[in-house]
């Protein structure tokens, strides 16, 4: 019996997994700790805005979301025509690929890049190639190496998930230097809220300078509205123009739209979550490099812990961790088998962390 047949190449992409979900048992509290998630939830103004709007849900989005570029625009300057909001920047990546990649090209992403890039590449009959990182960091030679006539797009996430480490901004724009003036560098801002680094900048002054450079950002982070889906590019006009010709006439909800509008102008909120991330980002690699696990250095609202490759072992963590109800993110699909990647959470669920590996470690 004959049935659809998926596109070329569609069998070959391997499903993207999210961190996995606690599962709740009566008398145990739990803590997910797996997804990136923000301790603090949204901004209370964000809450009030998505509320507001529940009187009109039989209502169609403003197509254009154009209230939130524009306060996208004020917030970091911007020019609003030179923005384009998604559910999701995922949604945004997917819309780059559909755009610029095609059956027979070639699109860059490291090592250890978010599992978004070579789906969006594979979607589209395109090839996903893999530049080698250097120390879990993106390595600018390394990509210029893998350029080929073929080559149409690098991914770069920066910082990057799940490694938490960055790529300066010289080395950014280096590599955006080194590349063929048709490459369309994307550069992907999911995490650069969180980042205090004197040599760190998320892309806003290469995109504005250069005609084949964009960047992603989202409001799944410090802004709290994951479940929202709701995220923004910054681009060239042309570029800018020619996704528009694809995206959905109706990508942005409304609640979602007026959400990030209040999440964005609540800057103390962002100052608050900014400043608790950092305070116990350096606390976790401290405390858990007491225990001899190595953490990567880490400038997002994540650490990166690895284990022995025998014994005490990320697997057996993983497993004595959850059992207490701590769910950490296992990363064997981002080929890091030895490693397991915790979101920064609440100080309770900081301490019972760091509670529980000493005490795996010790063989309790």
């Amino acid at each position: 019996m004959s049935r659809p047949v998926p596109n070329p190449g569609i069998l070959d992409i391997a499903p993207y997994t999210p961190g996995k979900s606690p599962v709740a048992e009566p008398g145990r509290k739990v803590f997910k700790l797996s997804a990136n998630e923000t301790p603090f939830g949204p901004s209370p103004k964000a809450i009030e805005a998505f509320k507001r709007v529940a009187d009109h849900l039989e209502d169609y989005p403003e197509g254009t979301s154009r209230v939130l570029r524009e306060a996208i625009g004020r917030s970091f300057g911007l020019d609003p025509n030179r923005i384009i909001c998604g559910a999701g920047s995922d949604e945004i990546l997917n819309l780059l690929a559909h755009t610029y990649l095609g059956q027979g090209d070639e699109a860059i992403s490291t090592t250890h890049g978010f599992l978004v890039y070579p789906i969006a590449t594979m979607a589209v009959g395109a090839r996903n190639v893999i530049a080698q990182e250097t120390n879990l960091t993106c390595n600018v030679d390394a990509i210029l190496k893998a350029v080929t006539p073929k080559t149409k797009l690098v991914w770069l996430a920066n910082p990057n998930n799940p490694t938490g480490t960055y790529v300066p901004f010289d080395e950014v724009k280096r590599l955006r230097a080194g590349l063929p003036s048709h490459v369309l560098l994307v550069l992907d801002a999911a995490y650069c809220d969180y980042v205090s680094r004197n040599d760190y900048e998320m892309g806003i002054e290469l995109v504005a300078t250069t005609e084949n450079t964009v960047v992603t950002h989202t409001f799944s982070k410090i802004h709290g509205l994951a479940a929202l889906r709701i995220g923004w590019m910054f681009g060239p006009e042309h570029i800018i123009d020619a996704v528009n010709r694809i995206r959905g006439p109706f990508n942005v909800s409304t609640p979602a739209m007026y959400a990030a509008i209040a999440a964005i102008e609540d800057t103390a909120h962002q100052a608050m979550s900014k400043q608790f991330t950092e305070t116990w980002r350096n606390w976790l690699t401290e405390e858990i490099g007491k225990l001899g696990l190595k953490v990567t250095p880490s400038v997002a609202n994540f650490v990166l812990i690895h284990f022995p490759t025998e014994g005490k072992t990320s697997d057996a963590a993983d497993a004595f961790l959850t059992k207490r109800g701590l769910v950490l993110r296992a990363l064997k699909n981002y080929g890091l088998p030895h490693a397991l990647r915790m979101t920064i959470g609440t100080e309770e669920a900081n301490r019972l962390v760091v509670e529980g590996l000493r005490d795996f470690m010790a063989g309790k």
